[in-house]
């Protein structure tokens, strides 16, 4: 096979990254080492930017968003005693919508399929070649056993954490920064409707606890729990019995609704980034080049501004033989990362238990600080509605 632009990884990202480059006249053929229901089932992030809504918008993504997202203003913070509103729109403009990233690469795979993009799925022994000339290509073995090879003009990592094309770029050739924090996240989702308007970010003694949710009638909750929790040790009554506690569950009259949990699991945390996020004729977006923990909401929005900040620079080079685009994406995009990971690191700390009591008094004065000061609610907002892509 040959394509002008290889991608790896059926994602959000490289879902969208082949939309993107569809509509600048760009070919190309995706990979995917687990089948379309897979992809389309993980359960992961549910909060998309303002940025990131409007880019879907803006390339014809945006319907079933439109009909089924639910447009927040803001979050609570929260610890023990005290719950306080940041309203985002009116502290930046902006606003977040909650509509789940299973749902945005259902609107993505509908669509690729609808404009006929390849999609090879279920490959394995997936590997990239010959990155550094001007003819890369990725080998790998079809769900039939058959041996292929794809050849392209330039390939796009998509392909998360473990995927092959990070781990392509040389040692020598790169540089990586990362922090495991010390805890985990223990997440559910329960078929029941939210007590909560609004996300509830709360900092307690015996650890962090969010209420968010997918829909009407279905919430997704989360607990901090040692790293190496066994999910087996945590029965549906044990964490609702955590969530209660932690969420003020009696306080100033509020009260959490249990109900059914249809999924439950374990997230270790931690940050990563690797730079540069090109080596030759590669290209590294979203989770290939860089995680964050969940706390601040960014992954998935990552992601998009990576891809929505690509697709223009590989237009450019292969269609009008324009390199400056492509030059400069990496230090483009890495710009963004690194302050989405400061934001992130800085939610993640602020808001979950270290076991020193010392660390616990400096939580809560930033907490204070953050709810009551018109400067650090405005901090928070813009950080966790969105800087522009291209930021």
């Amino acid at each position: 096979m040959r394509t002008q632009v290889a991608i790896v990884g059926a994602g959000p990202a490289g879902l969208l990254l082949s939309h993107l480059l569809d509509r600048a006249g760009v070919e190309s053929v995706i990979v995917e080492t687990r089948s379309r229901a897979y992809v389309e089932a993980r359960i992961r992030a549910g909060i998309l930017e303002q940025s990131t809504v409007d880019l879907l918008h803006e390339v014809g993504l945006g319907a079933r968003l439109a009909a089924e997202g639910d447009e927040h203003r803001g979050i609570y913070l929260q610890w023990p005693g005290e719950r306080h509103h940041l309203d985002f729109v009116d502290l930046v403009g902006r606003s977040v919508t909650v509509y789940g990233q299973t749902e945005v690469t259902k609107d993505l795979g509908r669509a690729r399929e609808a404009a006929g993009q390849e999609i090879r799925y279920e490959v394995t022994d997936t590997a990239v070649h010959d990155i550094e000339t001007d003819h890369p290509y990725v080998t790998f073995t079809g769900p039939d056993g058959t041996a292929e090879r794809l050849d392209a003009d330039v390939v796009v990592g998509c392909d998360g954490s473990f995927g092959p094309c990070r781990a392509a770029v040389p040692d020598s050739a790169k540089q990586s920064w990362e922090r495991a924090y010390p805890y985990s996240w223990l997440g559910v989702l329960a078929d029941v409707a939210p007590s909560t308007d609004e996300l509830i970010y709360a900092w307690h003694p015996d650890g962090f606890a969010m209420h968010s949710m997918r829909s009407a009638t279905v919430s997704r909750l989360y607990l901090q729990v040692p790293n190496g929790t066994d999910i087996a040790d945590w029965s549906d009554d044990r964490i609702w019995d955590g969530l209660a506690t932690r969420l003020g569950h009696g306080e100033n009259g509020w009260t959490l609704t249990p109900g059914p949990l249809t999924e439950k699991s374990v997230l270790p945390m931690r940050s990563f980034v690797q730079q540069p996020m090109r080596h030759g004729r590669l290209f590294l977006a979203g989770d290939a080049a860089h995680i964050v923990p969940p706390t601040g909401a960014k992954g998935l929005n990552l992601a998009v501004a990576d891809v929505a900040m690509l697709a223009p620079a590989l237009a450019a080079l292969l269609r009008d033989k324009e390199p400056a685009l492509a030059d400069a994406y990496s230090d483009a995009a890495l710009r963004r990362v690194w302050r989405c990971t400061h934001f992130s690191w800085w939610m993640t700390t602020m808001l979950h238990q270290s076991g020193d009591p010392f660390d616990a008094q400096l939580q809560l004065s930033q907490l204070r600080w953050v709810a009551q000061s018109t400067a650090g609610r405005t901090g928070l907002a813009e950080n966790y509605a969105g800087l522009p892509i291209g930021f």
